[in-house]
Formats: C-alpha cells, structure tokens, sequence
C-alpha cells in the first residue's frame, strides 16, 4: 500500500505522455502504472500530472546598490509553489575578502530557515585571481558547483582576462558556468549620452542596451570559451543576433546551453512607451526587444536550440523603488517579478498556442534545468526513486493574472490583467501536498539544499 495514489490523470514527462496512476511512497515516486493502492488518493481526472518545475534563475533578498529586492526566501518560495516551481537557484555573492565557501554559508543561513521549497545556489565569481579561482573545489564540495559570471555590472564584472581565467578554473575542476553577457562599456557609454543629452525617462533604458551590443557580448564570451574548451550557460538570452552567435559556436564544435525568459518570449520594447513612468516597471537587463526577436526565440525553444525558460526573478516594488529613478533611468532598480507566472504563462502562449509540445514544455521547464545543472536524476522528472515533486495543472482552468491575486510581494505584475488558460491546481514537494486549490499549504523552513553535481 503506498501512501498517496495520484489517479486518471494524464502524466506529462519530455518524452512521454500517458493517462496512468503515479504512487508515493514517503518522499519518493514509488511506482507508475494501473490502480495501484493508496493510503490516501488525489484524482486528476482532466488534470495534467508533470513534473514539479525548475527555476534555474532567481533573486530574492538580492541587493542592488540602495535597494534589496522585495521578495525574500519565504514569500519568493511561496510564490514559486502557488505556480507550481518546487525547486529554485539562487545566487551566493562574496563581500571584501570572504571565501566562496563563507559566502555560500552566509547565504544558506539567510535561506534555510524560510525556503518553503527546495533550492540551490550558484557562486558568483567577481574576482578571478588565483586564490579565488584556488576555492572553486571547495565550493563544488561545499554544494555550489555552478558559477555565475557578470560581463556587466562594476563590481560585479570580470574583463576578457578574467573571463578567461576564470572560464579555464572551470573547464579544470568541472564547474558549471552561467554567464550574464552584455558589453559594460557600450551600456555605460550610452547611458552618460543620453543623460547628458537630457533623455531621462524609462523610454532610454532599451537603446542603452541595444541588441547588437548583447551579442557582441555573446560572440566574445563564445571565442574565450572556444579557446579554453569550457561548456556554458548563456543567461537570459534576449535577442535574434544572438542566438546566431551560439549557433557559429555549435557549428564549430563547442558545448553551449541557452536560457531565455517568459518577459523575452511575450513582452517588447514597446512596454517602456507607456505612459507616465510605467515603462519603469520592465526596466530589467537585458531588455525586452522586438516581435522579430520573440518570434526568432520561440522558434529556437521549438527547436531545441533554446534549452530552458527561467524567470531571472528580481521585484522589486514600483511605487518605492522603482520611482526612485524618476528622473535618472540608470537609477532604476533592474529586475522584475515571474516567479510564480512562468508555468501557466508557458502553457497558454506555448502549448495552446501550438508553439511547444506538451512534453516540450515540461522539457524547458522542468527537465532540463536538472539536467544543466547538477540536480537530475533527483529532481525535474516523473520516474521511480525521483524526488516526489508534482504539479497537477488544470489545463481549463481559467485565470486573469493580477498582482493583488498573485503571492509575489510586489505591487505589480508585467502580466497584469493577462488571461491565461491553463493553471496549477496541486502542488506537491518531496510527497507532501504544499498547494491545494492554488494556496500555499506548507510552512516556512521546509525547503531542503540541493547539493548541484559537477559536470
């Protein structure tokens, strides 16, 4: 007798759909196949049973200058769960003379009393001197096997030298890396323009960053690792020239993985037009580009040359932070909320749409990122001895997206007003239910570190 029967409903993994029951014996899937008894049962008749999913990429209690992101580890997870994420990663940055272990330390100890899913870390890598790069074992020791690089950011960023130190450090102790590609210079340069020039609104945020730069970016970062042999994780790609950069780098042999996000699939340049000061509210690096560029990456996820979709979740609130740019665009706080949005989003605008496949959706959403990074075969699949992280997702139910419904602490949404079709109605984390009827049953601290595998 098992203790939970999921029954009727049509199992969704990214090779396989199939209407079957799936058993739950303590923490794992125990079993696939026809009535198979339960100590207790959840019907899905209609419903779709898929893997819990994965977001690869979040910020919560991020701080950026002056301000700290709104969401912190309780209410992000929170969020995350009620749209159907039971697992997400973080980052880890070090202050002045921390090691990448003390850092990874500080920042569980921040995390591990709130999570209320499963999560990881990846270590930011700001500096690229030897001790530095000497501490990229014990990080991998330590849990951390994935590495952050900034070509962007003061403070955060790393020049060609250091890139390629640092891409070399990994390629040597089998980190992963996952790079934020963008030319620092072209975006200071053309930010000092326009502040000069007097253009201050939000309008300016999108030509300061334009696309051309973003893949230069990409097609430098693709030669360093050409010349080292490092495989990689391109962060939140946004742009069709870019694309066509990864795709020179295939052709010549080299290992390239691709994230982009929901905001570079469905929203465009256009949002910074808004009127008044709302085009603040998508003011997020890179920015979001054309409907040549959305429609360039939908095709790539179809193709399977976009790997997954993460949120690069970063709020921060409207009314109080982001006005504090008012008239300084550069002052605005980069970053937007997706967290709990991604899943039904996808659904809608890929499935429904007939742009992805079902077993497609769950691929970029859920399988994928444990693949990529570290977490497979534990979480990220419907399969015995995995992790017992399920969605059961209502594909007719019906949802009007607002951030006064939705459990992001923000005050907003890009998405506000957005119908989607399709719905996480069950959500469960290592066995135990912690979304029933889309509220968050669970409690803060019950989320688990995942240790992330080496390459």
């Amino acid at each position: 007798m098992f203790d939970l029967v999921i029954t009727n409903g049509l199992l969704i993994t990214s090779e396989a759909v199939a209407r079957t029951d799936l058993a739950i014996s303590g923490s794992r899937i125990a079993a696939i196949g026809e009535k198979l008894p339960g100590l207790e049962t959840i019907d899905a008749t209609g419903k779709l049973v898929v893997p819990g999913a994965i977001d690869e990429h979040v910020h919560l209690e991020m701080t950026v200058g002056e301000f700290a992101s709104s969401d912190d580890f309780y209410t992000g997870t929170v969020a995350a769960a009620c749209g159907g994420t039971t697992t997400v990663i973080d980052f880890a940055e070090t202050g002045p003379d921390q090691t990448l272990v003390e850092a990874l330390a500080e920042r569980r100890a921040r995390a591990d009393g709130k999570v209320a899913i499963d999560y990881g870390l990846h270590m930011t890598l700001s500096r690229a001197d030897d001790e530095t790069l000497g501490q990229i074992p014990a990080s991998i020791e330590a849990g951390s096997a994935s590495f952050k690089l900034y070509m962007a950011y003061e403070g955060l960023r790393l020049d060609d030298g250091g890139l390629l130190r640092a891409l070399a450090a990994l390629r040597e102790h089998g980190g992963r890396a996952l790079v934020h590609a963008e030319n620092h210079h072209a975006i200071t340069h053309l930010t000092a323009q326009a502040l000069a020039q007097g253009r201050t609104g939000p309008e300016n945020h999108p030509l300061t960053r334009p696309d051309v730069m973003e893949a230069e970016a990409i097609h430098r970062l693709l030669a360093l690792a050409h010349v080292t042999g490092t495989p990689l994780v391109l962060a939140h790609l946004s742009c069709a020239l870019g694309l066509k950069e990864v795709r020179v780098a295939r052709e010549r042999g080299q290992t390239v993985w691709v994230e982009t996000c929901p905001q570079y699939l469905l929203l465009d340049e256009d949002e910074y037009l808004r009127p008044g000061f709302e085009g603040a509210k998508f003011v997020m690096a890179p920015p979001p580009r054309t409907a040549t560029d959305r429609a360039a990456l939908w095709a790539g996820l179809a193709a399977g040359e976009i790997n997954t979709v993460a949120t690069d979740h970063c709020p921060f609130f409207y009314a109080t932070q982001k006005t504090r740019g008012r008239d300084d665009f550069s002052r605005i706080p980069g970053g937007a909320p997706g967290i709990e949005t991604r899943l039904a989003l996808l659904y809608t605008h890929g499935v429904r749409a007939g742009r992805l496949t079902p077993e497609r959706w769950v691929e970029v959403c859920c399988t994928e990122p444990a693949r990529r990074f570290g977490l497979a075969p534990r979480k990220g699949t419907l399969s015995v001895g995995a992790d017992a992280d399920i969605v059961v997702f209502d594909p007719d139910r019906r949802v009007t997206l607002s951030a006064e419904t939705l459990h992001q602490n923000v005050d907003y949404t890009p998405y506000e007003d957005w119908k989607v079709h399709g719905y996480p109605e069950t959500v469960l984390s290592r066995g135990e239910v912690i979304v029933r009827d889309g509220e968050f049953t669970g409690a803060p601290g019950r989320g688990q570190f995942l240790h992330s595998h080496p390459l």
